[in-house]
């Protein structure tokens, strides 16, 4: 077909293939938008920043296939565009039809975003988001996903702002992915070689509107997507034209020439357009009946805890997302993803759990994600748990929420817990059966919950500053203060918080299966007990730099057993030998590895002696400080109360 002109554009008929927007042969910007159900399709080209469109394009029926609409326009720059559909169709709200010819909606394959190009900006104003026109051309110089086995990580979760916006972190370019590349020394010093990031995908920091006691509310974590091929452009700290792909891929290319992978944090479980009510912005005004699962009279059942229920086992959504996933891989370099809520994923159109989900089975066997490293999150808000029996086989990981609860309550000191810790540190046997240990993602703490410090310093959770009057977070923390709620300058207690979280670490990198951490816990950081930080973009979710130096103790503790895991290939092989020897406390036990690295634990409030078996040791590490690094420990070790001593055979 011929060129004609439409709204004063010259144009034709486009490629069905890729999806989205791209440059074509000719000078030509290609458009390719799929609605099963919509009765027409028209795009709407801006220049940047202005308020109207300055061409209004009703694609022609003829450039329909099947339910794709493709047009390619021509004498445009796709650097200076901004651009958006609008869907004609039925608005049948019982029957979950929500068609708006006058809503604009973004492109759901856009890979650049416009609207929130500096954070928190936009507050009070309307800027909409508009999809944008991505030019493709960045020099990747030879790098490629790093493909390291699952068990040779430690995790090190962080956020991309809250790492590096304290005003004493040691970074320039603040709460950016270009700071990240500023703390890469930082990184290998303490040891870790993978970092998971918080969404990085787009999403709305403004999602939510006014103050809390005069701090301005955010979406700080960033769990409500709004497009899952866009990177967030406020983390970028170059302002230009596609900057944050561009600094992100800097990222992602400096970590890996420093042996670090990259881990992201990924929500295909609800979107930012929420429950009955919420926003428009691309999915429910292009076909709600698939992107989302239905009840009753047009509602959204609400598997996810955040209004809607993504429909990923449809074949649409189910390649949408598959596509969203080789996406970050093929063009981003990444090495894995974690699924939030991943059990949503094995639900199907009905919200029935299925044994064998279509989404789980195509991740597992795609050939361009087949050596990621994928982890899940195994339970959903609806009260779906699969710890241990996730359905995707043995190529998965599980973060293991029982190994947390576990490793808390020993640490606490509960009746009957060490029996419960010593399973956890097998590598959750119990749950996975026979399965390789490294199915089991072992943490302490993450992002959603208590600090390590704060674990270690209240009873009870402290949210009130998130406006809800302290009913939103968990109240099962398994935590113990120490003996005084919060912050003391009571010097016992400090030293024995010190001594709480230590042995947590040492346990974390001792135990079989693959360990994270959270930022911040190597020197102690603190949200003053708040267990739910999601709408602080503050010094309250920031971590504190400062506290590096004030615990240095504790950062050269994580450091050690960070290394020492690395260091030793027993610590990482499932099939080294670790045996156990319990003492008539309960509380009191030790471990060994191989005879190449032995661990004494007392979470007693009391002394315990304990004998080590015969070989050369040195002292590899003392959570009480008794014994120094590189000494060679006495026959006979005195444990002190609520410690653990770390012994490493010599050659």
């Amino acid at each position: 077909m011929g060129h004609i002109t439409i709204s004063g554009i010259r144009c034709c008929a486009g490629k069905v293939f890729p999806y989205g927007s791209s440059v074509v042969p000719g000078g030509g910007i290609n458009f390719s938008v799929n609605s099963q159900e919509a009765e027409g399709c028209s795009l709407q080209l801006y220049h940047c920043g202005s308020a109207e469109p300055y061409a209004d394009i009703e694609i022609p029926d003829s450039f329909r296939t099947g339910s794709n609409y493709a047009i390619t326009v021509f004498d445009q720059n796709p650097e200076e565009l901004e651009y958006t559909f609008r869907f004609r169709g039925p608005m049948k709200k019982e029957e979950g039809l929500l068609f708006d010819s006058s809503k604009n909606l973004l492109d759901p394959y856009s890979k650049l975003l416009s609207g929130r190009e500096v954070w928190g900006e936009a507050r009070g104003k309307n800027t909409p988001f508009r999809s944008r026109v991505l030019v493709q051309d960045y020099d990747w110089e030879g790098d490629r996903p790093l493909e390291k086995s699952i068990k040779d990580l430690v995790i090190y979760e962080m956020h991309v702002r809250g790492i590096s916006m304290d005003p004493a972190s040691p970074v320039s370019r603040k709460g950016t992915f270009a700071g990240i590349v500023e703390l890469i020394p930082y990184f290998k010093d303490l040891g870790v070689n993978c970092i998971e990031l918080l969404p990085v995908f787009e999403f709305n920091e403004l999602e939510y509107v006014g103050n809390i006691k005069d701090r301005p509310m955010f979406n700080y974590w960033g769990y409500s997507t709004i497009s899952f091929f866009a990177p967030k452009a406020a983390y970028a700290h170059d302002r230009g034209y596609a900057g944050a792909v561009r600094e992100m891929k800097d990222m992602v290319k400096e970590l890996h020439r420093n042996g670090i992978e990259v881990i992201l944090d990924v929500v295909y479980n609800h979107t930012a357009e929420m429950g009955d009510g919420g926003p428009v912005f691309n999915y429910r005004g292009i076909d709600n009946r698939i992107y989302y699962m239905q009840g009753e009279n047009g509602s959204y059942p609400n598997y996810s805890g955040c209004g809607n229920t993504f429909n990923c086992n449809h074949p649409v959504v189910r390649e949408h997302i598959l596509d969203s996933l080789r996406y970050w891989v093929s063009e981003f370099h990444v090495d894995g993803f974690r699924f939030d809520e991943a059990t949503v994923l094995t639900r199907a159109q009905n919200g029935e759990p299925m044994e064998n989900p279509p989404l789980i089975e195509a991740i597992t066997d795609d050939p361009v994600l087949s050596r990621t490293q994928v982890i899940t999150e195994t339970w959903d808000a609806a009260g779906l748990v699969l710890v241990g029996c996730f359905p995707g086989g043995k190529r998965w990981s599980e973060w293991n929420e029982v190994y947390r609860n576990n490793i808390r309550s020993f640490l606490r000191g509960d009746k009957g817990s060490a029996e419960r810790a010593i399973v956890s540190i097998q590598g959750s046997p119990d749950l996975y059966k026979g399965e390789d240990a490294h199915a089991t993602v072992n943490f302490v703490t993450c992002h959603d919950g208590f600090t390590l410090n704060d674990l270690v310093s209240y009873n009870t959770k402290h949210n009130e500053e998130n406006g809800e009057d302290n009913r939103d977070g968990t109240n099962n923390n398994i935590s113990w203060n120490c003996g005084v709620e919060g912050e003391t300058d009571d010097e016992a207690i400090e030293e024995l918080r010190n001594r709480q979280v230590k042995n947590a670490i040492a346990l974390l990198m001792l135990s079989r299966g693959v360990p994270m951490m959270t930022a911040g816990d190597e020197f102690r950081n603190s949200q003053k007990g708040n267990n739910n930080a999601y709408c602080h973009d503050d010094e309250l979710s920031w971590l504190n730099w400062k506290n590096r130096e004030k615990h240095p103790d504790v950062y050269e503790f994580f450091k050690s057993l960070i290394h020492l895991r690395l260091e030793n290939p027993s610590l990482r092989d499932s099939s080294s030998e670790l045996t156990f020897n319990l003492t008539d406390d309960e509380l009191c036990f030790s471990f060994m590895y191989d005879k190449s690295v032995f661990c004494a634990v007392n979470m007693s409030g009391e002394e315990k002696n304990m004998d080590a078996p015969k070989n050369s040791w040195t002292v590899r590490a003392d959570s009480s400080g008794a014994l120094k690094p590189g000494n060679v420990p006495p026959l006979t070790l005195t444990l002190a109360p609520h410690s653990v001593v770390v012994l490493e055979g010599r050659a």
